[in-house]
């Protein structure tokens, strides 16, 4: 799943995903984002971190209260601000800052995946 409310960059990540093979499920806020993951239909949030109304770190936090184990990775121009949530970090939770390159989104995500 991609939470992302910039139009351009949710467009963006989802195509570059998508033609490398995985199924994606773009959102524009992170309340979308919670509807679907409570569903238990997620293998991997990648969300920005600061969105309008509950920011990316937020989401993370109640996304692994559904899915205790979902990955996570932050693409942001702020990674200073996921670094300010220490119970997120760790192998599950990656950080990748804007801007960056598409191999370095693929290589993490597939990590992330256990690909």
């Amino acid at each position: 799943m991609i939470a992302e409310d910039d139009v351009a960059m949710r467009n963006f990540l989802a195509e570059a995903l998508t033609r490398t093979g995985h199924r994606v499920t773009p959102v524009s806020d992170a309340g979308s984002a919670l509807d679907l993951i409570d569903t238990g239909a997620c293998d991997l949030l990648l969300s920005d971190i600061r969105m309008p109304g509950i920011d990316g770190v937020d989401l993370a936090r109640r996304a692994r209260e559904s899915i205790p184990d979902l990955p996570v990775l932050f693409v942001t121009g702020f990674a200073g601000d996921a670094w300010s949530a220490p119970d997120l970090m760790g192998d599950r939770t990656k950080v990748l800052a804007k801007p960056f390159y598409l191999w370095d989104l693929l290589r993490q995500v597939a990590k992330l995946l256990g690909r």
